[in-house]
């Protein structure tokens, strides 16, 4: 790969400005980063509660097959994280990272992507092993589910824990809007007691081994 040239202009620039930062990957080998960095924060309990509940993020997709699985995995699939997740990574402060990783990555479309086999990224992807946080929120979400009949109420609380935590980056700038959306984001993680008491456990080993 050492002939391999630059076509996008904007990784021309990249390169230009920070050639001893930047990393030559494969389009591969950063869907399998991903997929790791997901094992290792321990997404697959969380996916099972919203699969169980009809949540499943790649229903109608026509890349799933039954029984099997994806067929064609891609970047942009890799990269999307459903509220749950988005919120483990929030609550944990690794949300940032996972993003700032994927902005890297380009031509990202919708169930598809256009991203070059080889290109250039500056920042790596390095996640903890945080599965007793996930299997406590996954717990959670269960006798949440359990215990509200009405139809749709997991996936409803997903969407809604989702949006504010989107909006938390877009309203970034605006001091008010912040504490709105994080006060929002509290309330509706309230019935979450395992995983709050897993996290205030994972906070206090972070503030220990300072």
């Amino acid at each position: 790969m050492s002939g391999f040239m630059v076509n996008d202009p904007s990784q021309q620039d990249s390169l230009s400005i920070h050639p001893s930062l930047l990393k030559k990957v494969s389009r591969q080998s950063v869907i399998t980063i991903g997929i790791q960095a997901l094992q290792e924060v321990g997404s697959d309990p969380i996916c099972k509660v919203c699969i169980a509940n009809g949540g499943s993020c790649c229903n109608s997709c026509r890349h799933l097959a039954d029984g099997i699985g994806c067929q064609q995995r891609n970047t942009s699939c890799t990269a999307w994280l459903c509220g749950f997740l988005k919120f483990l990574l929030y609550e944990t402060g690794l949300l940032r990272e996972w993003n700032d990783f994927w902005d890297q990555v380009p031509g990202q479309g919708f169930r598809e992507d256009f991203t070059p086999e080889v290109f250039f990224v500056e920042k790596s992807l390095h996640l903890p092993d945080i599965r007793n946080l996930s299997e406590a929120l996954a717990a959670d979400l269960q006798e949440l589910a359990r215990t509200h009949i009405a139809i749709g109420f997991i996936l409803t609380l997903r969407e809604k824990i989702d949006k504010n935590i989107d909006q938390l980056e877009y309203f970034e700038d605006d001091p008010k809007k912040q504490i709105s959306l994080k006060r929002s984001i509290k309330m509706l993680s309230g019935p979450f007691y395992r995983f709050q008491k897993e996290l205030h456990d994972y906070r206090q080993k972070l503030q220990n081994t300072k």
